[in-house]
C-alpha cells in the first residue's frame, strides 16, 4: 500500500513540474518583443547616448511611445520612491 502511495505521489508531481515547464516556453517570445521595443524608444529617445532614458526623456515621449514603454518595462507598473 505504502509503494502504491509513493508511485501515486511521485506521478502527480511528474505532472505539475511537467505543466510547469510547458507554459514557460511561451514566455520568451514576448520578452524578445519588450526588449526590441525597449531598444527602439531607446535609440529614438536618448539624447544623451548613455543607453538609459531619463526623467527629462521620458516626459519628450510621445503617448503612443509612453504606452509602449510602459509595456516593455513590465507592464506599466511604478517603481517604489524612497
Amino acid at each position: 500500500m505504502l509503494r502504491v502511495l509513493a508511485v501515486t505521489l511521485g506521478l502527480c508531481a511528474a505532472v505539475v513540474f511537467s505543466a510547469r515547464g510547458a507554459d514557460g516556453d511561451a514566455k520568451p517570445a514576448k520578452g524578445d518583443d519588450q526588449k526590441a521595443a525597449r531598444k527602439e524608444l531607446i535609440e529614438k529617445y536618448d539624447k544623451n547616448k548613455d543607453g538609459k532614458l531619463d526623467k527629462d526623456e521620458r516626459a519628450a515621449m510621445s503617448a503612443e511611445d509612453k504606452e509602449k514603454w510602459a509595456k516593455a518595462s513590465g507592464g506599466g507598473k511604478k517603481k517604489k520612491t524612497q
